[in-house]
């Protein structure tokens, strides 16, 4: 587990580092800035409660990795429709704020920004939550300690370099 932290540690040192790059662009679209940290923990908190969820129905003994397990289907349709709400309104609360600080970006651009890279994140809170309890769960690890800091740390990293992924191709 430690050796896990580790590499997540300098993870997001990475991430830090890609932030500092886009330190002008946040500054001048305040927007984005608003986007950052709502972006990263909401995906934190979605990639958390799908692992939950699956860990409980593997002590439940419901879990199966199978694409026609309709309780796997159920939490990965219930992940796209949180995360198309969500940042959906985020999208439009982070407009409205950068518009109050001073910003000049539009609503259709941030909004733009807020959906694809929410639901970019939305995919790998899927993939990173099956495969860490699948991972855990196979290694003898207990999946209620492993996965929820494991997901979460991953989500942090990947949210900020999928966030100016896109933020480098709309804006």
């Amino acid at each position: 587990m430690i050796p896990l932290l580790a590499a997540l540690s300098v993870l997001q040192l990475v991430s830090g580092t890609v932030l500092e790059t886009y330190e002008q662009t946040l500054v001048a679209n305040p927007a984005l800035l608003v986007l950052v940290p709502v972006q990263i923990g909401t995906a934190g908190n979605l990639a958390s409660i799908t692992c939950s969820r699956l860990t409980t129905q593997l002590y439940l003994g419901t879990y199966e990795l199978r694409p026609s397990n309709p309780e796997l289907r159920a939490n990965v349709g219930a992940v796209f429709a949180l995360a198309g709400t969500v940042f959906g309104v985020v999208g439009v609360a982070a407009w409205g704020i950068g518009v109050a600080l001073g910003g000049t970006l539009g609503l259709g651009r941030v909004l733009l920004v807020s959906l694809v890279s929410g639901m970019l994140l939305a995919v790998l809170v899927v993939v990173a939550s099956v495969a860490a309890v699948e991972i855990s769960y196979r290694v003898g690890l207990n999946p209620d300690d492993t996965t929820i800091p494991v997901v979460t740390n991953l989500c942090d990293v990947a949210g900020v370099l999928i966030l100016f992924a896109v933020v480098s191709l709309v804006v």
